[in-house]
C-alpha cells in the first residue's frame, strides 16, 4: 500500500512540474527543474526499493530470531521430558531442571520373559510366560545433553527475560489424566523493535510456511503433545544432527 502511494504521488508531482515548465517557468531556469526531476526521480527509486526490500529483510531477520528462541524450547522439551521420564510428572521449576540435568541419571532396563506354571482351578495348570523387568545399570542424563546449552535454556534469546514453564494435567479417557506442559512466548517481544506492520500480520499468521498464532510454543496445556508450533522448516538441523 505504501508503495503504490508513493508511485502514486510521484506521478502527481512529476506531472505538475513538467506542466509548470511547459506554461510559467522561463527556459533559463529550465536547468534547475531537470536537476531537482533527477532527485526526486532517485528518492523515488530508493522508497520504492525500500519498501520491496523491507518484508523480505524482515522474514530473514525473524527467521534468525525464531531460530534461536526454538532452539531453547527444544532443550527445555527434551528436558521435561526426561524429568518425566524419572519421576513421572513435569515441572514449572525451570532451575530445578537445570541440576536435575546436571545429577540425575536415567535407569537402563531389560526386559525378560520368565516360564510361570499358575493354577486355573480343577487341578488344572498353565503354563505362561511372565514379563520380568530387570535394572541392568544407570546412565547420566546429562549425557543426552552434551554439546547444548541447557544452561541458558531458559533465556528468551534477545530479550532480558525468561521463558515461564506451565503444568497441568488433561482428561482424555474418562478418569484417567495425563500430565501436560506447555512453553511459550509471544512473537512481539522475540520481534521487538521491528516493523510494527509486519510483527502484526506475523502474529496473524494461520499456519503453512509461519509460525501459526500470536506466539512461539511448545507443549499444550489442552492437549497431550510434546510438539512446538512452527513448520518443519526449523527443525532441518535437527535431521542433520541425527544423520
Amino acid at each position: 500500500m505504501i508503495t503504490v502511494l508513493i508511485i502514486v504521488i510521484g506521478i502527481v508531482v512529476t506531472a505538475f512540474l513538467a506542466y509548470a515548465v511547459i506554461n510559467y517557468i522561463p527556459r533559463k531556469f529550465h536547468w534547475i527543474l531537470s536537476v531537482f526531476l533527477i532527485a526526486i526521480a532517485i528518492f523515488l527509486v530508493y522508497k520504492i526499493n525500500f519498501e520491496i526490500t523491507k518484508p523480505i529483510k524482515f522474514n530473514t531477520e525473524k527467521k534468525l530470531k525464531y531460530a534461536k528462541v526454538i532452539n531453547n524450547l527444544k532443550i527445555i522439551r527434551d528436558a521435561e521430558v526426561a524429568y518425566k521420564k524419572v519421576t513421572g510428572k513435569y515441572t514449572t521449576d525451570g532451575e530445578g531442571l537445570i541440576k536435575f540435568i546436571d545429577t540425575a541419571k536415567f535407569a537402563l532396563t531389560q526386559t525378560r520373559y520368565v516360564p510361570k506354571t499358575i493354577k486355573i482351578g480343577g487341578g488344572i495348570t498353565k503354563e505362561i510366560e511372565e514379563r520380568v523387568v530387570d535394572t541392568i545399570g544407570y546412565e547420566e542424563v546429562k549425557s543426552s545433553f552434551v554439546g547444548r546449552d541447557y544452561k541458558n535454556m531458559l533465556k528468551i534469546p534477545g530479550t532480558d527475560q525468561n521463558f515461564k514453564i506451565e503444568v497441568g494435567e488433561v482428561e482424555k479417557i474418562v478418569g484417567l489424566k495425563a500430565p501436560v506442559f506447555e512453553v511459550k512466548v509471544d512473537k512481539a517481544l522475540i520481534l521487538a523493535g521491528m516493523d510494527d506492520n509486519l510483527v502484526k500480520q506475523e502474529k496473524e499468521a494461520i499456519g503453512g510456511e509461519e509460525i501459526r498464532g500470536e506466539s512461539v510454543r511448545i507443549g499444550s496445556l489442552t492437549d497431550v503433545s510434546e510438539d512446538g508450533n512452527w513448520p518443519p522448516y526449523y527443525d532441518k538441523g535437527d535431521k542433520k544432527e541425527k544423520e
